[in-house]
């Protein structure tokens, strides 16, 4: 196992109650399965590991590797990043999530926002899990624009073709409290969150490409997931992304230099599970309100 940062702030202190902290977010992702043992099973992640391997575009969402990645390669490369099995043969059960991968990424994440906001640099934020996600993305839109960056909401209303299992489908790229998703054709459900779940890169490009032609700004940092994340840093920008074990692109894309930050977890939980997180990752990055 490689071996874990020690957990330090911003400025890079550590007190007790920066531990205490740590302890209580860490017991709180193995109680709610946001690491330990996920959801996820280990037959999902050996098929999207090796659909990646075969450059397939629903696993690339967006990233075009520098070189070829075997499964093996994969495998490996998600024990190191994520904690799971490096062990090929394993092929059943549920997949692993270290909790101290995960800590030591939040607290990377909590880094590169404590920096963004310092420099008062443009951001956006966008999500192809809002009905699961948006909460979290939503905090940090709120403390990033309290701190003086500009929350980008680009080309909203804007149309995007996304192909999908059922074919092509028209959505529209739209934002709420600042964090940008797309819209299918269908009515939102009732009392739900809005938003349709999408692994496509198409609508950070919109968004990127609206803000260009609006003459900018252009966003400093990218915070997201899937198409989000790995779209955005592939085009340049600096990234940080929520992965889950089943989604080896932002983690190649992490290796690879596109990104960043990647913290692993269970990116499909209950959205109340993740407001913790919420609340450390503020903290450590002195953007508490």
């Amino acid at each position: 196992m490689a071996p874990v940062p020690t957990p330090t702030g911003p400025t890079g202190s550590t007190d007790s109650a920066d531990l205490a902290d740590r302890v209580g977010l860490r017991a709180h992702l193995l109680a709610v399965r946001l690491a330990g043992v996920v959801a996820t099973t280990r037959e999902e992640s050996l098929r999207s590991y090796r659909l990646f391997a075969a450059r397939d575009p629903r696993l690339l969402i967006g990233l075009d590797p520098e070189r070829a990645w075997s499964q093996r390669e994969l495998i490996e490369l998600m024990a190191d990043r994520c904690g799971v099995s490096a062990d090929p043969r394993q092929v059943s059960g549920h997949d692993v999530i270290d909790p101290e991968r995960t800590l030591a990424a939040l607290d990377a994440c909590a880094e590169r926002l404590a920096v963004a906001a310092r420099r008062g640099v443009p951001v956006l934020l966008g999500t192809g899990h809002p009905h699961r996600l948006l909460g979290f993305y939503a905090a940090l839109a709120d403390a990033l624009s309290a701190a003086g960056c500009d929350v980008l909401t680009p080309a909203r209303g804007r149309s995007v073709d996304i192909t999908t299992r059922f074919g092509l489908r028209t959505h529209r790229l739209d934002y709420v409290r600042g964090v940008a998703l797309v819209r299918g054709a269908d009515p939102e459900r009732p009392g739900g969150e809005p938003g349709a779940h999408t692994h496509s890169p198409l609508p950070v490009r919109t968004a990127l490409a609206g803000a260009a032609e609006a003459g900018g700004p252009l966003p400093g940092l990218v915070i997201g997931d899937h198409g989000w994340a790995c779209g955005a840093g592939q085009l340049g920008f600096e990234a940080v992304a929520l992965a889950d074990v089943n989604d080896p692109a932002p983690f190649v894309g992490e290796a690879e230099g596109c990104l960043s930050v990647v913290v692993p977890l269970d990116d499909g939980a209950r959205s109340d599970h993740y407001a913790p997180l919420i609340r450390y990752v503020l903290n450590r990055a002195c953007l508490s309100q």
